[in-house]
This record gives structure tokens, sequence and C-alpha cells, in this order.
């Protein structure tokens, strides 16, 4: 493989290769080699970096109390390039590669913690069963004129017209066209990076964006969900605005969601085990469901890790409150999209768009998984609002994280070591946003109280 890679990086002359690490929040960290050093660091394992990488909050903080796992003087994690993820960067002046790393420590075993781990280790329960699990992301997003001060809130950038939006356009092509630059932009820069970016849409919100991937394997697009959100970011800045992948950017506009459709396949046959030979539901497909329903509302912070991730989730603001799951139902958590037998799948409309790929759609093909093995049943599916039905998702981070600390059935699959450090880090962030006097705090408590 390592001639493969130097074989790569000589013919589209590479000068520098980035070593990309995800943390706990989907953050890319990492290193910047020239491709002379990072070829030699292939063969004498000397590419290398703090084991802590994986538990910096995103405040650039460390929670305290884990040593147990990482230990307070930091030992190396050595990093092994994925030569599957080599790809060309756009943007850079000097000729720059991508390439996603994976973490091992000093005796060769995985980083138990790292959230790319996590992934792989969800998948590999899947092929020991025969089954290949296949996914497709669809991912929200904002532009925003630049704030360059976070106490004023954000607001929609001006278009090619000059104006800014103001009020909902979705699907609107129109609407759309105003920012066909970004767009154009983005696609080309994605091409080069070899992101299978399908369909662009403009949503419900002002200047609301959404892009469609190519259905496939799942490690593979929480590779590219990463990288499209730091290429959109880069190219909305070429043009002069700001790229944002929150949950809830703004009070009056819709959140910002990472739907993911989801089915399953005989890894030796290719067929949909979501489907009967006669075309009907399967048994497998209700239990995957039944699994969902379960477990996600107990594991929300690895699809909703953020304080601001609860705001989205509110009554009639295209964002779930409960897992009722019923055919083309957009008001479910849980949406059975209009197909045939052979296309059978489930779209998981929790997450937000600011969650991690790798832990948002672990999350979820954990859940599924548990649900098949243990051949869980699913509540009757519904035909209604379910906006009209039982809250059954937490309102809060600090409720999420109190489920989630007990949810044993999937600690026992992730594994103890990797709940206690993402349930610190979460629980420091969360303590330093409590530490923040909100300007609502002081318009309405300052004179009043």
């Amino acid at each position: 493989m390592t001639n493969d890679i130097a074989a790569w990086i000589r013919e589209r002359g590479i000068a520098e290769v980035e070593c990309i690490v995800p943390d706990m929040n989907g953050i890319q960290r990492g290193k910047v080699l020239p491709a002379n050093k990072f070829l030699k660091s292939l063969t004498d394992r000397t590419l290398r970096i703090p084991g802590s990488v994986f538990a910096v909050t995103v405040t650039g903080d460390y929670p305290e109390d884990i040593d147990g796992v990482v230990p307070s003087f930091d030992p190396d994690v050595v990093l092994v390039p994925d030569g599957d993820t080599l790809r060309e960067a756009p943007g850079f002046k000097t000729p720059t590669a991508y390439v996603i790393a994976d973490a091992f420590d000093g005796a060769g075993k995985p980083f138990e913690i790292a959230p790319r781990h996590i992934l792989k280790k969800v998948l590999a329960l899947y092929a020991k069963r025969g089954w290949q699990p296949v996914i497709a992301p669809e991912l929200e997003f904002y532009l925003v004129s630049k704030n360059l001060d976070a106490d004023f809130p954000l607001v929609p950038p001006t278009g090619r017209s000059g104006r800014a939006e103001t009020g909902s356009q979705p699907y609107g092509l129109e609407a759309l066209s105003e920012f066909e630059d970004i767009i154009e932009h983005t696609y080309d820069w994605c091409e080069k990076a070899g992101l299978n970016i399908d369909t662009m849409i403009h949503e419900a919100g002002a200047a609301q964006l959404e892009v469609n991937f190519e259905h496939g394997d799942p490690l593979a697009l929480a590779d590219e969900a990463m990288l499209f959100k730091r290429i959109v970011r880069q190219v909305a800045l070429e043009h002069g605005v700001y790229a944002t992948f929150m949950a809830k950017p703004m009070s009056d506009q819709p959140g910002s969601a990472m739907h993911i459709h989801q089915s399953v396949l005989d890894a030796e046959t290719g067929r949909n085990v979501f489907s009967t030979a006669n075309g009907r539901d399967s048994a497998l497909f209700r239990s995957y469901i039944a699994g969902l329903a379960r477990l996600l509302p107990q594991i929300s912070p690895l699809f909703a890790p953020n304080v601001n991730s609860f705001r989205r989730m509110r009554p009639d603001t295209d964002a779930p409150i409960n897992v009722q799951w019923g055919s083309d139902n957009r008001s479910c958590g849980l949406r059975i999209p209009v197909s045939d037998s052979r296309n059978r799948r489930i779209e998981n409309r929790l997450p937000g768009a600011d969650a991690n790929p790798y832990l948002a759609i672990a999350a979820s093909l954990i859940c599924g998984y548990i649900g098949m093995v243990e051949r869980m049943q699913p509540p009757k599916a519904i035909t209604g609002n379910a906006y009209n039905r039982a809250r059954t998702l937490p309102r809060t981070l600090e409720g999420a994280l109190d489920r989630f600390s007990h949810c044993k059935k999937v600690r026992e699959y992730l594994g103890a070591d990797f709940f206690e450090v993402f349930h610190a880090i979460k629980d420091a962030e969360l303590y330093a946003y409590q530490s923040v006097i909100s300007s609502w705090e002081r318009e309405h408590l300052l004179l009043k109280v």
C-alpha cells in the first residue's frame, strides 16, 4: 500500500499532506507534513499525536477525572493513515492532499475511544452476522453574513440580487440561484476532493441549503460528511460569508439536520434484509425500527451533542420530538420513505447537522443492530401528526446526559471507556455553557427581579 500511496502523491505533484484525526466533536485535528516525511512515516510509524486529542472539548479545554482512560501524562498514540481516504485537498496554494488516520496505542491496538474506531467497531458487528449496512446522509446548513461579534445574532447574507432572504423558500429554485456562485464552487471543490455529493436543494430556512450524499458504505460516508463540512465552510469564506452547521443558528428559522437513510443488505447475496421474498416488511425490518425507537432516546448526545442541539427539536419546526414511526411521515423521528422492496429503508430524522458523523451513524446502526439481534418488536406505526404525541426525546443536554450515563445496553457494545470520556467531555461543555450569563437574563432580570 505504501508504494501505491507514493505513486499517487508523485503523479499529482503533492507537496504537503494533511493527516486528519476527527475528535469527539467531529472537529478535524492532526498534522501537516511535507509529502516525503509523510511517506517515511508510513514505514517507520513515526506519525504520532497526544492521545488527549480525543478528549478536547469544543471550547479547547479538557475534562477532569478521565485519567483511567487518557492518563494525565498524556502519552502519544500512533497514527496510521487509511490509504482509502487519500484525496486531493482543494483550495490550497501548495498542492496538498487529505488523508484520514486511525489511532493505535503503544501495543498496536486501536485506541478504543477514537470516534472513527467506534464506527468501525459497529460495522464489524454487522459483518460477523453477514450483514452490510448502507446509508445515505442528508446534510443541512445555513449561509450567514460574517459575524465578528458573538454577542450579535446571525443574519442571512445577501444573494446575487443584493438582497437578503427574509422568508421561507423551501425548494425554491430562484432562491437557490441567489447563491449559484457558492454552490458551483462547492461542487467543483467536492469533485476535486472525490466527494460523491448528489442533489442540492434550498431548504425551508432563509439561505438554508441541503446536500444529499449518494448511498454507500457508512465509514466512507462519515469521512465524506466530515470533509464536506470543512470544504463548504472554506468555499463560503472565499465568497465573504460563513457556512454554519449549528443545529439552530437563528431563533426565528428552522434548525439544520443530518437525516440518515439506512438499510441493511445480506453481505453474500446483496439482498435487502428489510424485505421478504414477496416484498413485504421483514421481521428484521421491524426489529431494526424497534431498536431505534427504544434506544435512540437514551443516547441522544451521540446525535444531538451540544446545548444548541436541543433548541432544534421543538414541535412543528421540521424536527422531531419523539421516535414515532410511519410511512412517508416527516413529523415522525423515524420515517419510512416510499420505495420498492429492494430499496426499503428507514430515515432517521433525529440527528442534527452539528453531530459528529461517525458517532451519529454509529449510534443509529448500533440501536438497529441491537433491535435485530434481540428481536425487539416496534410500537404501532402512526398515520397522523407525531407532534400530537408525547415527547420522548430529552429537552436539554443535561437531561440527555443523564439518560446516556444509564444506557448499559449500548455501553456494552461501544465500550465503557468511550462512554466515560464522551460523557466527561459533554459534561465539561455543559458546565462551561452554564457559566455564561445570557443577554436574555440581563434583559429580563436585571431591573425587574
